[in-house]
């Protein structure tokens, strides 16, 4: 496979970008080489710079339901173009994009509109604080919540492929307010909030774990969590930036019947474009200015191309069998995986819910952060780059989630468990 275009752009990223690359995983650390710098997408496909084209599986980390450059969005956001790309001022976009969130989300009765899933955690957090005067907050080991300095401790996502289970820079004070349990641990979080229960000001967690793999919760845990936090007056945040509308119309929270007191979303709802949001009851998101006392703001908060574009994504995913094909599609490549893997005598783990999946290479059960770092990281990287010769584009890390889209075929799909089977045995030499 010719890559000499993007090996000579990765050159000259490096003279400008710290490490060639604006975010770390891109940089194919854990996968050794150099990354794909990409021309093109549509579909279920993505094209680099020399013509090389794959089946995609990363879907910009999850928001592209209905594949790339969406024929509807793509009109949306340019039709808006002409219009204008950002006021700083209200629109009626803003108002239905709310409304149509609402309207999914039940425990969203008002939402906020902001620029990246990160900054919809980091506002998140500060209102529980606000809200109820505390410092502590509580989050779990692997998950990602963004690079807020207080969602770096003992995060997942690229500081786990990465290798760096903390972050320099974080004030030491700061990393004390945050504490952090095992994921999937209900027996932790009881004996935490037994003793420290009225200093924490919340609890946040990916309802389900995405950020180091597809981690599913194990029965009664969310419930714990609801338990707790009702008993001592702390909240519960649900981080459904890659699960809201992706797992179902109503996120995880629909899934589990479970509804916390603030949601965070991310790109989904807006087309693929910068976007993020936190809402909750109009009793909690009243705290915030100008209704309120807790200060958020952003020029670019509500961006009209944003706006249009989710407005459109979402009124496409209400359509019928959206999800149903998305689990159907799902279903057939993790099983083919599996088969693949039985064949060739390969002890790997397999997570799936709805379209997020993973495959983990450890014999250990997949349960938390923990389990997790028992993978074979050397086989990783051997399999991702067969599967890149073969045409078959995953995320560069053992501990991200790969993800289904509306558009994949038959043919897609057939060809990808073809392809995993030949990655596999190479892999495993």
């Amino acid at each position: 496979m010719n890559r000499s275009k993007s090996e000579e752009l990765f050159s000259r990223a490096q003279t400008v970008m710290p490490g060639g690359v604006n975010s770390p995983v891109r940089a194919f650390n854990a996968v050794g080489g150099n990354p794909l710098f990409i021309q093109s997408a549509r579909g279920a496909t993505i094209t680099d710079v020399d013509g090389n084209e794959f089946i995609d599986y990363v879907s910009s980390w999850g928001p592209l339901i209905l594949g790339h450059a969406h024929p509807e969005i793509v009109e949306a956001i340019n039709q808006q173009a002409g219009l204008g790309t950002s006021y700083g001022a209200p629109t009626k976009l803003e108002i239905t994009l709310a409304e149509k969130v609402t309207r999914a989300f039940p425990s969203m009765e008002i939402v906020r509109m902001v620029n990246s899933g990160t900054e919809a955690v980091m506002s998140a957090i500060r209102l529980t604080r606000g809200i109820t005067d505390r410092d502590k907050i509580l989050k779990f080991e692997g998950c990602y919540h963004g690079h807020a300095d207080s969602m770096l401790v003992k995060a997942g996502s690229g500081l786990l492929s990465l290798g760096a289970p903390e972050c320099p820079g974080i004030v030491a004070d700061l990393a004390e307010k945050t504490l952090t349990l095992p994921f999937n641990d209900s027996d932790s979080v009881e004996k935490l909030f037994a003793d420290q229960g009225t200093e924490i000001a919340c609890i946040i967690v990916e309802a389900i774990a995405g950020n180091m793999g597809v981690i599913p919760p194990k029965e009664g845990f969310l419930q714990t969590l609801r338990d707790v936090t009702r008993q001592s007056g702390s909240l519960l945040i649900f981080d459904e930036v890659i699960t809201g509308f992706r797992v179902a119309l109503g996120g995880a929270q629909s899934l589990f019947d479970i509804q916390p007191d603030i949601t965070c979303l991310g790109k989904i709802i807006g087309g693929g474009l910068p976007v993020g949001a936190y809402g909750g009851s109009k009793k909690i998101m009243d705290n915030i200015s100008p209704t309120g006392s807790v200060y958020q703001a952003g020029t670019l908060s509500g961006n009209p191309l944003a706006m249009a574009a989710g407005n459109k994504m979402l009124d496409l995913l209400s359509g019928n069998q959206v999800y149903e094909d998305l689990e159907r599609k799902s279903d057939q490549l993790c099983r083919g995986f599996q088969e693949n893997a039985g064949q060739l005598g390969i002890t790997a783990q397999f997570t799936r819910v709805g379209s997020m999946f993973s495959m983990f290479f450890t014999s250990a059960e997949i349960v938390d952060f923990h389990s997790v770092k028992t993978c074979d990281t050397e086989f990783f990287k051997r399999y991702f780059n067969a599967m890149l010769e073969e045409g078959i584009y995953i995320a560069p890390s053992q501990f991200e989630a790969g993800f289904m889209t509306t558009v994949h075929t038959e043919q897609d799909i057939e060809q990808t468990i073809q392809a995993n089977f030949k990655a596999l045995k190479i892999a495993k030499g």
